[in-house]
This record gives structure tokens, sequence and C-alpha cells, in this order.
């Protein structure tokens, strides 16, 4: 299976990335069939030169039945080659674990100790 996906150059700490072409059993940044563009994430956000993509060839290798990674499909979307994918949410990484709703619990519970004695002193005055 033929996937769309970045490969990453550059050196420590100064990434920069090749939108390849390559088989999906190839590692990350081995063999590949063909570079279609590149991705610098250090320019900013509006800079022309962020991410450069070469239209034709992509719209080729995704007609020939080429899949492109999350990332890229983004990339794809926002250079109008294909339609923008759908977000993804995952709900479950929003939820807190049991230690912390322990701990929220227990935080309560110290609150609510120190604010009653609080409130009969208030009270009783």
């Amino acid at each position: 299976m033929l996937k769309i996906r970045m490969s990453r150059w550059g050196a420590k700490n100064k990434p920069y990335y090749h939108i390849v072409v390559a088989e999906s059993r190839s590692p990350r940044d081995g063999r590949f069939i063909e570079k279609l563009g590149t991705y610098d994430p250090k320019l900013p956000k509006d800079h022309a030169d962020r991410v450069r993509l070469d239209a034709e060839r992509v719209k080729y290798w995704i007609a020939k039945g080429a899949q492109a990674s999350d990332r890229v499909a983004i990339f794809f979307g926002k250079a109008g080659i294909t339609a923008m994918p759908a977000k993804k949410n995952n709900l479950k990484k929003a939820v807190p674990k049991a230690k912390m709703t322990e701990r929220k619990k227990e935080r309560a519970e110290k609150a609510a100790a120190k604010a009653a004695p609080a409130e009969t002193e208030a009270a009783q005055a």
C-alpha cells in the first residue's frame, strides 16, 4: 500500500520534512518512491514556503490509490488539492484519570471542612 507521508530531514532541533510517496512498510526516513513537496515547521504559519507541494503529482498519486497521512491530508486540504479531512476528536483524552478525580474529591472535602467552621462562626456572630 502506498502512503503519502512526511520524512524527517534537517539537523537536531531544526526539523525539516519532505512530503514523499512511500511503501507503507518502509521506514519513516527510508526509501521512498517520489518527493512531492516540503514542510518547514520553523517558518511562520502564513509564510508561503512553509508548505510547498507539487499539486499535479499529488493528484496523480491519489488517483493511483496512495493514501495521505493525517497531517499531510490537512496540508492538501488547506492547499485546495483535496477536501479538508473531518476533524478528529478524542473524547477519552479530555476525561481526567481516576487519580485526578480522587484528588479533586479530596480537595473539595478539605475546602468544605475549612469553610464549615467559618460559616458557623459567621452564623453565631
